[in-house]
């Protein structure tokens, strides 16, 4: 470390009132040098014991006008300046009007600028991210309307010119119109569950129950899917029938359905789904596994984001909107639970959430 740098850390831990002190001593040494001098020159006559009397008494009114000075002219604005910064941060701590002249001020305004500073940073890069997750979710839900609007307006219009008294189209249209219509309402409903689940709306209906039980009933609503796509639904060996789960059943049974359906449509055919049920002393871990093709690792992240897709053209293919795992997270975060997803590419993947578990009924 340099010699410049050794002072610049010194001064920075003189307090405000060591400092006064300090200029008041430079004031008094430098004056009695002065008298000193103009005495011996001068011959004036006056003895030594005098001419420092005189340096000490100026010395004291210097301290008082250094002090008053750095308090009333530098430190109270910098203490003003801390306390704004202590407002924006929108901080419980409590800062005192009156400055203390024997605290490092300087140091603490300092420390208390960068770590402002730091925190601005990160609020502006999070006000981006925003803007741009705003952004795409605004462009994903005009892409998602927007299909079967147009979709709707082109049967109606073949309808409207003729086709409805064409025997051969009229039917079909208007069964493929209403198709469309039911996925434009399934779009505005989704979207209405997450927002009452964001707003805080929705209530869990707090219950007991065995999950294997509501497991069981969500496959067998599940089996004519899986009969099309030849998939196989199994509880894995050795579980717990009577495990018993304090959460809402019907949002719970959402979960379920979202995530065995998906495992279904976009698993492969002749696949297979299991679902497995653990202990985990307070909570029970609930995991729906496919041997499919798996996701890879830089979609994991995204899956539950609103209208995120791995495939889109193969997720429309199936009807899905975009929005089922974003409604299951958000349903799991209700229930103050996790839920997590770990997949292989060519081997297949799992989706896994807890819930707390009850002893009796």
């Amino acid at each position: 470390m340099s010699g410049t740098e050794q002072v610049n850390n010194q001064l920075k831990k003189i307090t405000p009132k060591q400092l006064a002190y300090l200029m008041a001593m430079a004031v008094t040494v430098s004056s009695f040098m002065v008298s000193l001098f103009f005495n011996v020159v001068l011959q004036v006559g006056a003895s030594v014991g005098q001419l420092f009397g005189l340096a000490a008494i100026t010395g004291l009114i210097c301290y008082g006008l250094f002090y008053w000075a750095l308090e009333h002219f530098i430190y109270r604005r910098i203490k003003l300046i801390y306390k704004n910064i202590h407002n924006r941060k929108q901080t419980h701590r409590v800062v005192v009007d009156k400055v203390d002249m024997n605290k490092h001020l300087i140091d603490e305004v300092e420390d208390e600028v960068g770590e402002w500073a730091k925190d601005y940073q990160t609020e502006i890069e999070q006000l981006k991210r925003l803007e741009n997750y705003r952004r795409e979710f605004i462009g994903n839900v005009s892409h998602e309307l927007k299909t079967p609007i147009f979709a709707l307006e082109g049967y109606l219009e073949t309808l409207l010119d003729g086709g409805l008294y064409d025997e051969k189209i009229n039917t079909k249209y208007i069964e493929k119109a209403l198709k469309n219509a039911e996925r434009l309402g399934s779009i505005v409903k989704d979207l209405e569950t997450i927002t009452q689940y964001e707003a805080s709306v929705l209530q869990i209906n707090w219950g007991r129950f065995k999950i294997y039980d509501l497991c069981n009933e969500v496959i067998e609503e599940m089996e004519r899917l899986a009969k099309i796509q030849n998939t196989e639904i199994l509880f894995k060996e050795g579980i717990n029938r009577n495990l018993i789960v304090q959460a809402d059943s019907e949002k719970i049974r959402q979960v379920l359905n979202n995530l065995i359906s998906n495992a279904i449509k976009y698993g492969k055919e002749n696949g297979k789904i299991w679902v497995g049920l653990y202990d985990m002393e307070k909570y029970v871990l609930i995991e729906i596994t496919d041997n499919g093709n798996g996701i890879a690792e830089e979609h994991l992240p995204r899956l539950f984001e609103r209208f995120y897709r791995i495939d889109p053209s193969r997720s429309r293919h199936h009807g899905g909107a975009g929005l089922g795992l974003a409604i299951v997270k958000h349903i799991i975060e209700a229930h103050h639970q996790t839920i997590h997803v770990r997949s292989t590419l060519g081997k297949g993947t799992t989706f896994g959430f807890t819930l707390q578990k009850k002893k009796f009924l």
